[in-house]
């Protein structure tokens, strides 16, 4: 399932990755022996780092100069030809550092909508979301004047800043292994519940999804909802959801388990308040489910109101209890909408697809002329360095 295993058809290179480890040991235990500090992945390799779940000033000084350090000892080893940075904050401007000591090409992948980033994870943001959000913007414009091409997950993602409108860029989903997700046939014959994958709860909107199904609740008294993530302040949540007894906490788990879910459910909603392009809406569709997002950042990229899905009004949970309540009174509608979802994630979506938009980005950065600036303007991976694999076309990234 690993991406680098996909991408190895065409391009070969290095993975700079911070874990949340402390031991050598506890990465064996996942990847088993002899796989720390090196793992390697088809004609990938991944060089660790034992990192914490604390990121303190410091621990980002050393995560800083780990990626310095171990980028230039790989460049000397065999020269690479275009760093991926994942991300365009800290990550983005380390790929800048790399960029600027090695003279690779740099491609830097935004991954969210980075208008609203850090503002809309609360109802009132503080002092401290909107100073990260400053550093957000301030990353934003380093990563993307220096590199020489961005990665967006749908067009125009940052079109809200003046100076950033003309960035080259390469237009494509994140990667998701739709091939190893199966659709369930007799999911109308089983348990019937509408699913929602994701968190922090209030930037994903899961308070508005349960005010929305606790309206509706009395009138399909066979359907549950299940909200699934990693739910810090639960409590909170469970107040806005009230006393409804067919809403269930689901905590997170590994994706194949999560996947296994998916496959059961009936429909799934993912109502953002900010969103990239969703990740767990692509695994719904190549399940065959019907979905139902805001109308915000790349969901509109993903759902086609009316073919595949429904969007609604970001924010609106009355605009998406109508929406819900519609598909959930009508069978055949979810059944067209699932096949419309499940036919455009197996041809548009799925893992062959992005191999070739992503070597084609890799190229097109690395064709570019050293005469010519920038013009035209997804627990996650960091920075790779990658190279051309030999025999192949001109392409290699770093990320």
């Amino acid at each position: 399932m690993d991406r680098f295993a996909h991408l190895s058809e065409v391009l070969e290179g290095d993975v700079l990755q911070p874990v949340w480890f402390e031991k050598p040991s506890e990465v064996e235990a996942v990847f088993g022996p002899g796989s720390y500090p090196v793992y390697s992945v088809g004609s990938f390799r991944y060089h660790w780092r034992l990192s914490s779940l604390n990121r303190g000033l410091r621990e980002r000084v050393r995560t800083f100069s780990f990626y310095v350090r171990k980028g230039l000892e790989l460049h000397r080893e065999r020269r690479f030809e275009c760093i991926v940075a994942y991300s365009h904050m800290t990550t983005g401007v380390m790929g800048v550092a790399l960029k600027l000591l090695t003279g690779a090409r740099l491609v830097v992948e935004v991954v969210t909508s980075p208008q609203l980033n850090y503002i809309a994870e609360r109802e009132r943001p503080g002092v401290r979301a909107r100073i990260m959000k400053a550093y957000s913007d301030l990353c934003l414009h380093v990563s993307m004047f220096v590199a020489d091409r961005a990665h967006f997950l749908y067009p125009d993602q940052t079109s809200k800043y003046a100076l950033l409108r003309n960035v080259r860029n390469s237009v494509f989903h994140d990667f998701v292994p739709v091939s190893v997700i199966r659709r369930n046939p007799n999911r109308e014959a089983q348990e019937r519940f509408v699913l929602m994958v994701g968190a922090p709860w209030y930037l994903k909107g899961a308070d508005l999804l349960a005010r929305a199904f606790a309206e509706l609740a009395g009138e399909f008294p066979e359907v549950k909802l299940k909200l699934l993530g990693y739910y810090p302040d639960l409590d909170e949540l469970k107040a806005v959801a009230g006393d409804c007894p067919r809403i269930e906490f689901l905590r997170a788990r590994p994706n194949p388990e999560a996947l296994k879910i998916v496959e059961g459910a009936t429909a799934m909603v993912l109502p953002s308040r900010s969103e990239g392009l969703s990740r767990a809406l692509i695994e719904g569709m190549a399940a065959g489910l019907p979905v139902i997002g805001s109308d915000i950042g790349g969901t509109p990229h993903l759902v086609r109101d009316g073919e595949n899905g429904f969007l609604f009004s970001a924010g609106d949970s009355a605009a998406l209890a109508r929406r819900l309540r519609q598909l959930l009174a009508d069978a055949e509608l979810r059944r067209r909408m699932g096949e419309a979802g499940f036919a455009r994630a197996h041809s548009e979506l799925d893992e062959k697809t992005y191999v070739r938009e992503f070597a084609r980005m890799v190229e097109d950065a690395v064709k570019v002329e050293d005469t010519v600036k920038v013009e035209d303007p997804v627990k996650a991976t960091k920075p790779a360095m990658y190279r051309r694999k030999a025999g192949t076309a001109a392409r290699s990234v770093a990320g």
